[in-house]
């Protein structure tokens, strides 16, 4: 599936634009929602890694900017903590509506803390990580501190923050001294991941200590030793994704995949959900097949006549490689490329007929190696001789009935 723009309304009308990033080779089993560091965005390298870490565990994850950031209507001036927590909230209605309700959130810095405060109020939320989060929201002050006195004078200020300016007005300030994340912790009933790193110059790791000390149980903290406060380094992010992908599914519920059982060689099994994902067991081993989106499948697995062609192709190399090392000849690597020349679901529309079918495989075999002229022409020879390639020579008989 990929990623999908996505656009949903605030509590208070401003349009929101979002990304959504689904697993590509699966439906998601849960859906989170990821909040952004103060003044950051949703396109931040490290947000983009934590969510493609957890794609790979099969969460779907929505990022999104906050009003007056980003791509997102609204100005910057007029936001505060309260709004932040009120767009997580509008986000969680939107997934809810589209697609399914959320289950976890995650949250980034002062995003970390707009999650514990969102988490009381959506109800779906069965689980929330921090990672560098502040144990209280003004904490964030000492970021805008050389401009305080005057934000408190004049009403407001223009605060360099990363490069970029922000006009940031008193109320904001207001907002953040009038919110008690402790109140909040201290009553939370969800269970709750914190990832601090001991190096975070920006919000210390004191900050953790003081809200896993707060917080009920179930409570997880995990050290992202040697990392920085944004995450700079890929392998940092990469992990922080993978760990709560980890964490969460002892908290939200994740259809089991690898309970099929049969005493057959291979079990096909389809559901009623959309498009025609199938998943397999083959022998002790668990994959998905599938039909190309043009064809309304999703795209998630090879399709049925893909798995022959690989089949031929497996077999081939393997069959070679017997060869050679039988001859002791020296074959350093064989590439086997095949293709079929027909559509799966083409040949389903003439399924009845027994002429409906002309089947071509195309196979080109590249050989390296220290090799005569003589061993190779031998070694294409041994290449038709290969089981696979037998069975799609010989007549075949497939015997079928119905489970009783």
């Amino acid at each position: 599936m990929g990623t999908q723009k996505v656009t949903f309304n605030s509590l208070s009308g401003k349009t929101l634009v979002g990304k959504l990033e689904l697993p590509t080779t699966r439906h998601p089993h849960n859906y989170a929602i990821f909040a952004h560091c103060f003044t950051c965005n949703k396109n931040i390298a490290a947000v983009r890694n934590i969510s493609r870490s957890m794609n790979n565990a099969g969460y779907s994850v929505l990022r999104f900017d906050f009003t007056g950031l980003g791509e997102s209507d609204g100005d910057f001036e007029d936001t505060n903590f309260t709004g932040n927590v009120d767009d997580l909230i509008a986000a969680a209605q939107y997934l809810t509506t589209n697609y399914s309700a959320p289950t976890l959130l995650i949250g980034h810095s002062l995003g970390g803390a707009a999650v514990v405060f969102a988490a009381s109020k959506i109800n779906s939320i069965k689980a929330v990580a921090t990672i560098g989060a502040p144990s209280q929201p003004a904490h964030v002050q000492h970021l805008l501190k050389s401009k305080l006195a005057k934000i408190q004078q004049s009403g407001h200020a223009i605060v360099n923050i990363g490069g970029r300016d922000f006009n940031i007005k008193k109320q904001f300030l207001e907002d953040l001294e009038s919110k008690s994340l402790a109140d909040i912790a201290a009553n939370m009933k969800k269970a709750i991941l914190i990832m601090h790193s001991p190096q975070d110059d920006i919000v210390s790791i004191e900050n953790a200590e003081t809200l896993y000390k707060t917080l009920r149980h179930p409570k997880s903290f995990i050290s992202l030793d040697g990392a920085d406060h944004l995450l700079s380094r890929k392998e940092d992010s990469k992990y922080v994704g993978s760990a709560i992908a980890a964490w969460a599914s002892r908290y939200v519920e994740i259809p089991s995949t690898s309970n099929l059982g049969t005493m057959y060689q291979v079990l096909a099994t389809i559901d009623d959900k959309k498009g025609y994902t199938t998943q397999l067991k083959i022998g002790n081993h668990y994959m998905t097949a599938d039909e190309p989106k043009q064809v309304g499948g999703n795209d998630f697995g090879p399709s049925p006549y893909e798995f022959v062609s690989a089949g031929l192709a497996t077999c081939t190399a393997m069959t070679l490689k017997m060869y050679a090392n039988r001859k002791a000849w020296e074959l350093d690597n064989v590439e086997v490329h095949t293709n079929f020349n027909k559509v799966h679901a083409q040949d389903c529309e003439n399924c009845e007929s027994d002429t409906a079918k002309i089947d071509t495989f195309e196979r080109t075999i590249k050989i390296e190696g220290n090799l005569s002229e003589e061993q190779r022409a031998r070694l294409l020879e041994i290449a038709n001789k290969c089981p696979v390639h037998k069975t799609l020579h010989s007549k075949i008989d497939v015997k079928t009935k119905l489970f009783s």
